[in-house]
């Protein structure tokens, strides 16, 4: 417990070194404010306007929880089919590695043509954001079964069906929480794009105002909203998965 506090101070006092650093640069240099702000002014920006930003922090919180609740069923359930038919697989898995290949930001505006301004375009593109990493993740898991498990539950006269839920599936579960965590940290960045096709609330709506309005530091405050949203997110999967994966052997035990 002891080292693991100590780690965790580490990147917290290089991150506060680079604060100090960039407040002396910007005020050596006398940059200006609407260029670069120092980060003095950015956590006094972000303190006074607090009670105004709130409800755009809210509304990108309860999109991106339910587009990454959504985007992982869809992750994982994609997954389990493409690897139970491996027909399937072999039709489907080259199409979704060519479907990362469209940038969304690129879709998006397609989505409101389509869709309208509504919130089934924005849960598309958390959706599409979140999904594909648990796939990947998740068919990874499966194939990195041990062949002598699976070699002996056959033997043992297991189903394909017990197979899976008695073996592949809890063998699979550390590689489905990499997957998880990727998309959790992408499910903030999904709801800011998300947010800029036309939303009245949200992080990506305040950076548009904040841009046009040339208040740099208002645009920081929302950047490090999203960086500390996607790290709390990060961070409870994490949680999560040290209540789950009990049987998984840490790395850093002896370190």
């Amino acid at each position: 417990m002891r080292k693991n506090l100590v780690k965790g101070w580490r990147p917290i006092l290089v991150l506060l070194l680079l604060f100090v650093i960039w407040e002396i640069v910007v005020k050596i240099a006398e940059v200006p404010e609407w260029l670069l702000p120092p980060p003095s002014k950015i956590f006094a920006e972000a303190m006074a306007g607090w009670r105004d930003f709130y409800p755009d922090v809210f509304s990108t919180v309860k999109i991106s929880l339910l587009g990454f609740a959504i985007g992982a069923f869809i992750g994982l359930a994609a997954a389990i089919l493409l690897h139970l038919v491996p027909i399937l697989r072999d039709s489907f898995y080259p199409l979704l590695i060519l479907s990362q290949n469209v940038p969304i930001i690129v879709l998006a505006p397609l989505l409101v043509i389509w869709f309208g301004f509504g919130l089934l375009p924005k849960m598309i593109v958390i959706t599409l954001v979140c999904f594909f990493p648990i796939t990947v993740a998740a068919l990874d898991g499966f194939s990195q079964t041990p062949s002598e498990l699976k070699h002996y539950m056959k033997m043992a006269g297991a189903s394909k069906t017990q197979l899976f839920w008695k073996l592949e599936l809890p063998f699979s579960l550390p590689s489905i929480f990499s997957g998880l965590k990727i998309s959790a940290t992408y499910s903030v960045m999904g709801a800011v794009i998300s947010e800029w096709l036309g939303a009245k609330q949200g992080i990506g709506v305040y950076m548009t105002f904040a841009s046009s309005s040339f208040r740099t530091d208002r645009v920081f405050v929302a950047i490090f909203t999203i960086m500390f949203l996607s790290l709390l997110f990060f961070s409870l999967i994490v949680f999560m998965e040290r209540r789950v994966v009990r049987w998984q052997p840490k790395g850093d035990e002896n370190k």
